[in-house]
């Protein structure tokens, strides 16, 4: 897969750098491509972050999301390239993707990443 896609994303200044609070943005159609199978993969991703001096911009994100359509990776990998990506544009202070795949075969997947890695390690 080349990595033009990415070139989609796009960022706007955060209207209240001074300020922490918390963006949610719910991607309820999200879909990949197992690389096992080839059959599609569906699922909601949740990104909530904290913004630093950019937000990224719901639009490119869509677009940058459905290139994921005609991508062949496991959950884990997919969850962790998209937040790889965003980390990388928006540098937020603080951000976390879930992604909640839908059942397959009776078995459903739930990936969290987050960046910096503060939470998911005091879960332990």
């Amino acid at each position: 897969m080349s990595d033009s896609f990415k070139e989609i994303l796009e960022t706007f200044p955060n209207p209240h750098p001074n300020r922490d609070y918390l963006i949610e943005t719910v991607c309820p159609e999200f879909t990949s491509v197992c690389p096992k199978t080839g059959q599609p993969d569906f699922g909601t991703l949740t990104i909530t972050y904290i913004a630093n001096e950019h937000c990224f911009e719901l639009k490119s994100l869509k677009l940058y999301l459905q290139e994921y359509r005609n991508h062949g990776a496991f959950y884990e990998d997919v969850t962790n390239l998209i937040l790889n990506d965003l980390v990388k544009i928006t540098q937020p202070k603080w951000m976390q993707i879930i992604a909640d795949f839908t059942p397959r075969g009776g078995i459903r997947t739930k990936v969290t990443v987050e960046y910096p890695s503060l939470a998911i390690h005091s879960q332990g």
